[in-house]
């Protein structure tokens, strides 16, 4: 079975894609088994399987140009390709229409000062973050994804810095339990 899917990214974002004299692409062709082709003009990017497309790594090609088209570094955005990491695409127009300024508006309050809260975020959540257009991206595993996801989702609905933190501990203090529970209740050394 093959494999072929095109995707639309921002003008802007073709460069990252590419990187210094392809090195970018080519790593990505390289690592999922992918031919990539590029319209600059258009934004067009075709991705073509050449490899098992049970070893779905034509699927992670995909994440990671779709990630990087959302603004995240392609180091960053090559993290998709280990562990159980993914990639979820939050359009902020959900929470504020079509008004530029509601956009604007929900943005601030995720980036912060500086890009504090953003950085914030990242931190109290095991999840990288990216702000662009109207979009947020997160890329991380399980748990970790679920709660930036929440804490955007309660930021964009108009929750308070204050309770997302607080959320954010919480859910980071239940998972440091679970894991602790796990290794006390398993039997480590039979």
């Amino acid at each position: 079975m093959s494999f072929e899917k095109i995707i639309l990214i921002p003008l802007d974002r073709i460069g990252a894609l590419i990187g210094k004299s392809g090195k970018i692409k080519l790593k990505i062709e390289k690592i999922c088994s992918v031919t990539i082709s590029v319209d600059s003009q258009t934004g067009e990017v075709t991705i073509r399987g050449t490899g098992k497309i049970e070893d779905m790594l034509p699927f992670k090609a995909e994440e990671v140009v779709m990630a990087i088209g959302r603004g995240f570094s392609p180091e960053k955005a090559m993290r998709l390709l280990q562990g159980e990491n993914a990639l979820h695409i939050i359009d902020l127009r959900e929470f504020g229409g079509k008004s530029s300024s509601q956009i604007e508006r929900i943005k601030a309050r995720i980036i912060g000062e500086g890009g504090r809260v953003r950085q914030n975020m990242e931190q109290l959540s095991g999840a990288s973050i990216s702000v662009y257009g109207r979009t947020v991206a997160i890329i991380g595993e399980g748990n970790h994804l679920r709660s930036a996801v929440d804490a955007i989702t309660a930021l964009s609905s108009g929750s308070t810095h204050g309770k997302v933190y607080n959320e954010l501990q919480e859910a980071r203090r239940r998972e440091k339990r679970e894991r602790l529970q796990l290794w006390e209740n398993g039997n480590v050394f039979d």
